[in-house]
């Protein structure tokens, strides 16, 4: 009969007790150092999203910012178009005045009239 602990100190397919536990050793070892390369590796990979997002929230802002300038140089051009608008109709209505004055008051008063029953419907 063969008792529990002679066959823990006998060795087993020509390995000892003392070989598994170095094997076991290295395992661990191994483990932990693959550990730590992934750790690495998704430390990097993280790294290298933040790069991308902030480069195109970068890009997002100059594109912003370039629209905003192109749209207050549009405002202020339509502004100067409708100063000279105002203008041009300030003068055209001054002349008629001058030139023909009860034609420009009676066509003054047609608009209003016209203006006038628009804005009730």
């Amino acid at each position: 009969m063969v008792t529990a602990s002679t066959t823990t100190s006998k060795p087993t397919n020509g390995t000892t007790p003392a070989d598994i536990e170095k094997q076991l050793e290295t395992i661990r070892d191994d483990i932990a150092q693959l550990t730590k390369q992934m750790a690495d590796l998704i430390g990097q990979a993280k790294d290298d999203a933040m790069a991308q997002v902030k480069g195109q929230a970068r890009r997002a802002r100059a594109q912003a910012d370039a629209m905003l300038s192109d749209a207050k140089e549009t405002g202020r051009e339509a502004i100067d178009a409708l100063h000279d608008v105002a203008d041009t109709f300030g003068d055209a209505m001054e002349d008629s005045l001058k030139r023909r004055p009860y034609a420009t008051l009676a066509v003054v008063a047609g608009i209003g009239f016209l203006l006038g029953t628009a804005w009730r419907r």
